[in-house]
């Protein structure tokens, strides 16, 4: 765009004052224009924001996802290698594995395909299934402490049946 003004002799009628004074307060609003919506576009945009997008955390209740997968996978591995036991571990797998379910579903994820379970001892047949029981429990009755109104109640129940779950293991 170009702006011409009139050259004159030197002498400033009122008309070229006013003229001189509107052209001054276009290039003001042109400028603030160019430079608004110059800035405008790219701050909407994600031009600059796609490296430092954040990350949203993961819900604190994956763990408890993850630890009831493997709590279940671990009844099923003592099941496979001591198949007299299983009336008695059988039902404790299937709830840990109900639990993981709800848990998933609550956090709105898929349940993993494979959990790796912890080995299993020959000689001492349950006292490694109460040892997984009693840290389960721990871990969430303090989930259930940190949790808000509507997911302590579900970890309060997962709580309870691991602490009955080591009951029923003695």
């Amino acid at each position: 765009m170009v702006l011409t003004c009139r050259v004159g002799t030197g002498r400033t009628t009122q008309r070229d004052q006013a003229s001189r004074h509107s052209r001054r307060k276009l290039l003001r609003a042109g400028a603030l224009l160019a430079l608004g919506g110059a800035a405008v576009p790219l701050t909407g945009c994600d031009l600059f924001d796609r490296d430092d997008e954040p990350v949203p955390p993961p819900d604190p209740l994956r763990p408890m996802v993850d630890e009831a997968l493997g709590l279940a996978a671990a009844y099923q591995n003592h099941v496979a290698t001591h198949p007299d036991l299983a009336d008695r571990l059988g039902p404790i797998a299937e709830a840990h594995t109900a639990h993981a379910t709800e848990l998933a579903r609550v956090i709105g994820v898929a349940l993993p395909t494979a959990v790796a379970a912890p080995a299993v001892d020959p000689v001492n047949k349950l006292a490694p299934l109460r040892a997984l029981e009693k840290a389960a429990q721990q871990s969430a009755t303090a989930a259930c402490a940190a949790a808000s109104a509507e997911r302590a109640a579900l970890l309060g129940s997962i709580a309870a049946a691991r602490a009955t779950h080591q009951e029923a293991l003695k």
